[in-house]
């Protein structure tokens, strides 16, 4: 278990404010034309990992300025935040009620403690000026947004009061102009888990409070007054903004560029396949940090680095939260001393229940074999809304359940016209994902660090069009880190050219995980890519084109090149060991059962 790192983190109370300690707190004014509807929040723009809500007596999370050290390099622990003790030992601080408008908000003294905790976070980040209103200047509107937050067990935690501006209204080349911002995937957070299990460190995370207000603007920005805290001295009046604000286009790829620029100017490498981490080597160790918007997942070689990046980003930025990596974009993080395990249990309990299938029967299996889907256009057609909401919530799950991809991705198949037939298909998943809502993919600490793939391919799978299906699963040593199930582009007129096919997609994506790996400074040799058809292999070594092959078209034969320069090899193995056949087919129970253990998905145990 890593040593524990003595930097306090700042106790004093930054989200559940009292409007009488404050000195320039705008006082809230009821509008009486205020919108009925709020817009959902931004998915991005808060944590959703917070201190659990205690209310099974005193915690021993509320000692008087918390050390760091109760959540680094201890798992038992729970999370240091920046919120008030009052807040943490008294629920009644917190509303369970979220308020539908303004008006409604205005009559809760939780709510209006929010919206002014909000507008003060605006003050002392000096986000706006208040000036006359120009003329023949586009002004954006504001709304304001009302999420109770909660932790990873579903308690709510805190009252959030988010102000927002309407950027729907933005005229592009007036008021913004560039607008991209890179994110971190989710199999490059596997990766990084992959690579913490190799490099034997423990992983943290961090919330940037109101990261947005971070972010400094180029443009001239103009946004009307708050409902509800307009300033009676200058009711007409307009605050022009020098940081971003929720909700404008340009918001996220603002706040990337001051966070880049920071980390930069602090020795901090930003990587060239993946934008979104940043990587400092010091006499050969490593510190490294993964940003998805305001979440940051970081990690070190060793405790003085993590330490001294805490601190770094503590001096620039306010935190809403530091500790060990537990929860992070849905997934459950359990890091253990050898070993590390994510899962969506949480979230598969949720839409279990949310489509009414936590009564029906378990399934040994996603699908059962003899199942073939078909358009069914004479079928009994179903709700769309519903079936492709099912079909959402199913494909946010693979995230962490490789298992369900094959059957998940066939039935995604038919979104635009579902059928009775589809349907029962995909109650037939959510049976199957009811009985292993606990399941989830086991890393373990190791020294090998040999990159590895299986490919596979159904020939014309597809009964509606004849394509195959390509399957394929990565591992870094014995940890699984990337999967796909696909079905082709085009029609493949035997195996071989199936297999083939899927062999070169295959290689793409072993070559975009060596050169991430190599911002790790993992270095990989020669990858191995296992396949179960020889015919497949020998096209690859084989550079004379000749009748079998001369229609295959010309971006599938760079496999051969990257055998021939001894970059990747292709091996055989047995249909029956391939580990990809659990993404090209529906498998009896035994086979699939035990292709998922292989793959490390499993139930874990010590809970």
């Amino acid at each position: 278990m890593m040593e524990s790192i003595n930097v306090v983190v700042d106790d004093s109370d930054t989200t559940s404010a009292d409007p009488a300690e404050e000195t320039d707190v705008i006082t809230p004014v009821p509008t009486p034309d205020d919108d009925q509807t709020e817009p959902e929040p931004d998915q991005h723009s808060e944590s959703t990992t917070e201190v659990p809500r205690p209310n099974k007596g005193p915690s021993t999370r509320t000692q008087k300025n918390h050390p760091l050290e109760l959540v680094i390099g201890n798992p038992n622990q729970g999370i240091a935040t920046r919120r008030s003790k009052e807040a943490i030992s008294n629920s009644c601080f917190i509303s369970k009620i979220e308020p539908k408008n303004v008006k409604e908000a205005l009559t809760d003294e939780y709510w209006i403690n929010a919206m002014q905790e909000e507008l003060t976070q605006f003050k002392r980040s000096e986000v706006w000026d208040l000036v006359p209103r120009p003329d023949g200047i586009n002004v954006i509107g504001t709304k304001w947004v009302y999420k109770n937050k909660t932790d990873e067990n579903g308690d709510i935690t805190r009252n959030k009061a988010r102000l927002v501006a309407q950027g729907y209204t933005q005229i592009e080349g007036v008021d913004f102009d560039e607008t991209f911002a890179p994110v971190a995937r989710l199999e490059s957070i596997r990766l990084l888990l992959a690579v913490a299990c190799i490099l034997k460190f423990k992983l943290y995370q961090m919330d940037v409070k109101s990261a947005f207000l971070n972010g400094y603007l180029n443009e001239e920005v103009y946004v009307e007054q708050p409902k509800g805290f307009v300033d009676p001295s200058f009711p007409n009046h307009v605050y022009k903004l020098k940081k971003a604000l929720y909700g404008l286009k340009q918001a996220p790829r603002a706040w990337y560029e001051r966070l880049t620029e920071f980390l930069v100017s602090h020795g901090y490498k930003k990587g060239g396949n993946d934008k979104t981490l940043f990587v400092r080597e010091e006499k050969g160790k490593l510190m490294i940090a993964q940003i998805y918007v305001d979440d940051i997942v970081f990690g070190g070689m060793s405790r003085q680095m993590v330490e001294h990046f805490v601190h770094q980003m503590q001096s620039e930025f306010e935190m809403s939260l530091v500790g060990e990596l537990t929860y992070f974009l849905g997934l459950q993080v359990k890091q253990m001393e050898d070993t590390i395990f994510i899962s969506q249990e949480k979230y598969a309990r949720n839409i279990v229940k949310k489509f009414g299938m936590e009564g029906g029967s378990h399934k040994r299996t996603p699908a059962p074999t003899h199942l073939k889907l078909t358009k069914d256009e004479k079928g009994v057609d179903v709700d769309q809304s519903l079936y492709r909401s099912m079909i959402g919530s199913l494909l946010y799950l693979t995230a962490s359940r490789p298992d369900i991809m094959f059957a998940v991705g066939v039935c995604a198949r038919y979104q635009s016209e579902p059928k009775m037939s589809h349907l029962t298909q995909v109650k037939r998943i959510f049976k199957y994902v009811n009985g292993t809502c606990g399941y989830g993919i086991l890393y373990t600490h190791g020294n090998d660090s040999t990159l590895i793939g299986y490919c596979d391919a159904d020939w014309a799978g597809s009964a509606d069009d004849r394509k195959s299906t390509s399957g394929a699963c990565f591992f870094l040593g014995n940890n699984l880190v990337s999967w796909f199930s696909k079905k082709q582009n085009s029609v493949s007129l035997s195996t071989a050219e199936a297999e083939y096919i899927a062999a070169g997609s295959s290689c793409s994506q072993l070559l975009w995980m060596r050169q991430m790996l190599k911002e790790y400074s993992v270095e990989q040799d020669v990858m191995t890519l296992y396949c179960d058809n020889l015919s497949a292999i020998n096209i690859s070594k084989n550079p004379i084109q000749h009748s079998r092959t001369k229609h295959i078209d010309i971006r599938h034969h760079f496999i051969r090149e990257l055998v021939e320069e001894k970059i990747v090899t292709l091996e055989h193995i047995a249909s029956e060991e391939q580990l990809a056949d659990i993404f090209t087919k529906a498998l009896d129970a035994s086979q699939f059962e035990k292709l998922r253990g292989k793959l490390g998905i499993c139930l874990f145990e010590n809970q």
